[in-house]
């Protein structure tokens, strides 16, 4: 980890192209400005966790509750049972 000290309105430049601005400083808070390109994701830890919590929510889906969902439309079994053998990667070769 790098540690540095900076006063307000120092910068810090990642990779040529992030960019940390200390704003204001004030007791036990620092306020920073992040510039970033739009494809970099920035969130604050708490958040970034909650995603990580949901991803893996997700992630961990118990296929056998798709049995639960009923399709509207008679077709639609037939992709609910794809879906059901691409997750459970039983497709015949």
């Amino acid at each position: 980890m790098l540690i540095l000290s900076r006063k307000v309105n120092q910068k810090l430049i990642i990779n040529d192209n992030i960019e940390i601005v200390i704003l204001e400083s004030y007791k036990n808070t620092v306020k920073i400005g992040v510039n970033a390109p739009n494809d970099v994701q920035i969130y604050r830890e708490e958040i970034y966790n909650e995603i990580k919590k949901s991803n893996t929510q997700a992630h961990n889906f118990d296929i056998d509750s798709i049995d639960n969902i009923k399709p509207k439309q008679s077709d639609s079994s037939v992709k609910f049972d794809l879906i059901k053998k691409i997750q459970k990667n039983d497709l015949p070769n």
